[in-house]
Parts: structure tokens; C-alpha cells; sequence
């Protein structure tokens, strides 16, 4: 018992919920993996290799969270120039070599271990903006210099992440407004950008809708154009097709996405027993919760909804028990970045919005995004530790000023002060009564 109690420490729901995401992914990757089972021929193959990335990234938790939480400043010092230097050479590599997954040059090998830079440059740039704005607060709110900071940093790996990945640059900056927000940017320069964002969101729309299909697939640089374009005009064309219409080739991934969800119930049809996930390329990771609708119904999906909001709210009073600003934007700008894409993937999913390659953090099959989410997790752990051993350390300062006037008067009377420092309240009591 003794053990269990040094290995998991920390805040207990925030283990609880981690334990509950990994066991919802282990069954459901198992039953969504059909396609990797039968391209491999080895039925054990995709789950094992997944349960194996999970207990990995259990170590890490556990590693993570024993590190105190002062040490995560010094992360971006070498994760930020190695994640930049990475994003740059991936992108240039797929430009040499033409070497993509799914159209897209956001993975590189290193000794046979295939990994997203962009991972890595996201938990660089949570940490850099978090210190940045612990580091330039004062009474009326964050310097003026921290927004020209926060900008440059975050700027230069947004610009090197967008032309691969859209979403997961559009994510990343999201996360960094609202800590901005949270950490008392002000509100002037936080309208400049999101004015200067809505006009260069306008003219990349208004690009990729003029230029024809054709001529993005064939211009170096705008490759995956073509692939925003077909996404944002099939998610904005949506026509109501009668049913001996329909062609489900076209769209075929968000079409049987639908499927999977319109065909379960309050209680699904059981974990195993999906029939959509012969027909979904990705449903074990950008699709997976169209899986656990179909397979654990409403009720599993209100689940796995509940888990990523209580994930919010529990780091939200583990924030607000901090006494110093670093750990408390660290922790929320996670808890921001992980329920966002959370959130993304599952509106993917059920047809709320344009079709993106985010994974379900901690449920979908992945390698490098699993392992830096367990990272996160074990970054909250260590901060709600650092809180716990504040808030024992209130009790104690309490305890003794409780004491303290009981002692005394004990004193003056010279009597043996034990009796009654144990039943001080009571003393208190009567004294008050009186």
C-alpha cells in the first residue's frame, strides 16, 4: 500500500481520470485497429505495440511528476531551438524528397522511432509563453513586452507547422491567446491580433476557394491547398442527398463516420462490435470517437466528454491553489491544449467541424502525441503535489496559532499545557459562551 501511495502521488482525481482515458484506448483501439490487423496479418500486433507506448508513457507520468515543477523553465532553453531546427528540417526534407504520410510532411524517423516535431515544439512554446508571462507580470497586468515576446516565439512555430499541419497551428495559437487572457495581456493588443487574424484567415479562405484545384496541387508550397479547399467546401456545401443518391465513396471517411454515430444507441453495440472501423482509415485515431459512440452508445460518449471537462475543471482548482504565476498558467495552458484538441476531434467526429488530423489525446493510437500527453499529465501531477504540500503547510501554520494563545495562558497559571492544546476548540467554545 505503502508503495502504491509513492508512486501515485499527487492530485488522485487527475490519476483516476489518466487511468480511465488509457483503459477507454486500450479497447478501443483494439477493436478500432482492424485495418492495421489485417494489412499486418497479426492480430495481436497494433494492440500490443499500443499498451506497450501506454505503460511507456505511465513511466513518464510518474517520472514527470516527481520533478519539481521548477525545473519545467529550463525545458524550452533546448526543447524550442531543437523543435525549430526539426519543423524546419522535416518540411524542407518533404520538399526534397517528397517523402509524406497522407499527403503530409509532418513525421521524421531517428533510429527506426517515427515522431512529430511538432509535439515538441508545442510543449516548448505552452512552457516559454507561461514563464514569459509569469516573468513580466505586475499589478496592472502583463508587460507590454511580453506580447512582442510571446508573438516572436510563438510566430516562428506557427509559420513553420501551418503549411503541414493547419490545424494543429491554428490549435497551438488558440491555446496562446487564451492564456494570454488568463495572464492579463492587455486587452488592446489582444484585439490587434485578433483582428490581424480574422484578415489573414480571410485571404488564405479566400485563396484556397478562388484558386482552382488543379493549379494548388500543382504549385510547390501549396500542396495541401487542395486538401483545405475540398475539406472547408465539404463541410460548408453540405446538400441534403436522398438516400439511393448518396455516394459514399465521396467523403468516404466522414461519411461512415455518420454512420457509426446514427447507428448506436444509448448503449451501443458493444466494444468489439463496431462495423464502421472496416471502412475508416483513420478509426483508430483521427475517427476514434465515432468508434466509442458506436460501440459504448450516448452514454459512452457523454462519458469520455465528462472526462476531458472534469480534466478542466480539477486543473482549474489546482491553479487557483498556487501561489506563484508559473505553475498556474503552466497548468492551465495543458489543460487548455489538451481539452481543445479533445474537443476538435470529437466535433470532427459527429460533423461539427471541418474535417482535421488531431487525434483524441490519450485515447487515439499514436507514438510521439501519446508519450508528450502523458508528459502534460505528469507536469499537472507535479504542480498539484507543489499545492498539496502548500496547503499542508497552511494547516500547520494554522495549528500553531491556534496554539499559541492556549500555550500562553497555560503559562501565566502555571499549569501543564497538554490537556488543554488538545481540546483547544473547546477551550475557544467556552470561552466565547461566556
Amino acid at each position: 500500500m505503502d508503495l502504491l501511495r509513492n508512486i501515485f502521488k499527487g492530485d488522485k482525481v487527475i490519476w483516476v481520470i489518466f487511468l480511465l482515458l488509457c483503459l477507454i484506448s486500450i479497447v478501443e483501439v483494439f477493436s478500432a485497429a482492424s485495418t492495421l490487423t489485417y494489412k499486418s496479418g497479426d492480430h495481436w500486433g497494433p494492440i500490443t505495440q499500443h499498451s506497450l507506448i501506454l505503460m511507456v508513457g505511465a513511466i513518464i507520468v510518474v517520472l514527470m511528476h516527481n520533478i519539481p515543477y521548477k525545473w519545467f523553465q529550463v525545458f524550452p532553453v533546448f526543447l524550442y531551438p531543437i523543435s525549430v531546427v526539426l519543423l524546419a528540417f522535416v518540411t524542407l526534407m518533404g520538399f526534397i524528397t517528397g517523402d509524406r504520410v497522407n499527403g503530409a510532411a509532418r513525421w521524421m524517423t531517428f533510429m527506426g522511432v517515427q515522431f512529430q516535431p511538432s509535439e515538441l515544439a508545442k510543449m516548448a512554446v505552452i512552457i516559454a509563453v507561461s514563464f514569459i508571462l509569469s516573468k513580466k507580470q505586475d499589478e496592472h497586468g502583463a508587460n507590454p513586452k511580453a506580447f512582442k515576446y510571446i508573438m516572436i516565439l510563438t510566430g516562428l512555430v506557427v509559420v513553420l507547422i501551418a503549411p503541414e499541419n493547419l490545424s494543429t497551428a491554428m490549435l497551438l495559437l488558440g491555446v496562446v491567446f487564451m492564456l494570454m487572457v488568463i495572464g492579463r495581456v492587455a486587452t488592446k493588443k489582444l484585439l490587434t491580433l485578433i483582428g490581424g487574424g480574422v484578415l489573414v484567415v480571410s485571404l488564405i479562405v479566400g485563396l484556397v476557394m478562388l484558386i482552382p484545384a488543379e493549379t494548388l496541387h500543382n504549385t510547390p508550397g501549396l500542396h495541401r491547398f487542395e486538401t483545405w479547399q475540398n475539406r472547408v467546401k465539404g463541410f460548408f456545401n453540405k446538400e441534403e442527398v436522398p438516400a439511393a443518391k448518396f455516394d459514399i465513396d465521396k467523403d468516404a471517411q466522414i461519411a461512415h463516420a455518420h454512420i457509426a454515430v446514427a447507428t448506436s444507441n444509448v448503449v451501443g453495440k458493444g466494444p468489439g462490435n463496431s462495423i464502421q472501423r472496416d471502412f475508416l482509415s483513420q478509426a483508430f485515431s483521427d475517427f476514434i470517437f465515432a468508434i466509442v459512440i458506436e460501440e459504448i452508445g450516448l452514454i459512452g460518449g457523454i462519458g469520455v466528454v465528462f472526462l476531458y471537462m472534469c480534466l478542466l475543471m480539477r486543473v482549474g482548482r489546482i491553479a487557483q491553489k498556487c501561489d506563484r504565476t508559473f505553475p498556474a498558467f503552466l497548468i492551465m495552458g495543458i489543460a487548455l491544449l489538451l481539452v481543445s484538441q479533445a474537443l476538435i476531434n470529437m466535433m470532427v467526429a459527429v460533423g461539427l467541424f471541418p474535417v482535421t488530423g488531431q487525434p483524441l489525446p490519450l485515447i487515439s493510437k499514436g507514438g510521439t502525441s501519446t508519450l508528450i500527453n502523458c508528459a502534460y499529465i505528469g507536469m499537472i501531477l507535479s504542480i498539484s503535489r507543489y499545492t498539496a504540500h502548500l496547503e499542508a503547510q497552511k494547516e500547520t501554520a494554522l495549528l500553531e496559532q491556534q496554539e499559541e494563545p492556549t500555550i500562553a495562558s497555560q503559562a501565566l497559571i502555571g499549569e501543564e499545557p497538554k490537556a488543554k492544546i488538545l481540546n483547544s476548540d473547546a477551550q475557544f467554545e467556552d470561552e466565547s459562551d461566556k
